[in-house]
């Protein structure tokens, strides 16, 4: 009976662990770098994202430009010749083709209940606000894809929002708060 009772131990245990120990982390963990990297990434990046969102992609040098003019365009913000040089050199060696990119696992979930103004207004403040105003949210435009990337952001830095909850405000942003076409 005894010798049972070892083998059953760590079995019990695995059960008695809780779930969220078992899963794995939702967002790549990155060490930040340091120096002249970490200034150009915290004075041009981290204002709108963490540095883990580079992990999600492996891309050469010529393929950061491109991901780094279609996200962010001249009229975004502006970064020096080698501001842009030095983080492009960066992002290539770290987050390059030979790298292996961090899936993104969250799946969305189809919803057949949709938010009324109302109901998105007090989901929004009830999760955004404790971090900024409105405004934030209502002076931009995305397609549903840019507004799931970015309340699913969101979430992760801390906002309360069950995933039923994230797809009717990705709905409702991308009805209220779209774009036309394909801006």
């Amino acid at each position: 009976m005894e010798i049972r009772s070892l083998f059953a131990l760590p079995l019990l245990a695995a059960l008695v662990v809780p779930a969220t120990a078992q899963r794995k982390p939702a967002r790549p963990q990155i060490t930040r770098p340091d120096g002249p990297v970490w200034d150009t990434i915290r004075k041009n990046c981290t204002r709108c994202h963490g540095i883990d969102d580079y992990a999600f992609f492996a891309l050469d040098k010529s393929g950061w430009d491109k991901l780094i003019d279609s996200k962010h365009g001249a009229t975004k913000f502006a970064m020096s010749g080698s501001e842009r040089g030095l983080l492009v050199d960066y992002l290539a060696a770290n987050f390059g083709p030979a790298t292996k990119p961090f899936p993104r696992t969250y799946v969305p979930q189809e919803i057949s209940d949709f938010f009324s103004d109302p109901e998105a207004y007090r989901l929004l403040n009830r999760a955004c606000t404790g971090c900024h105003a409105l405004d934030h949210v209502d002076k931009q435009r995305n397609k549903e894809e840019g507004w799931r990337a970015i309340v699913l952001d969101m979430r992760e830095r801390g906002a309360s929002i069950s995933d039923h909850e994230v797809e009717q405000l990705v709905e409702w942003l991308g009805r209220v708060r779209g774009t036309n076409q394909d801006k």
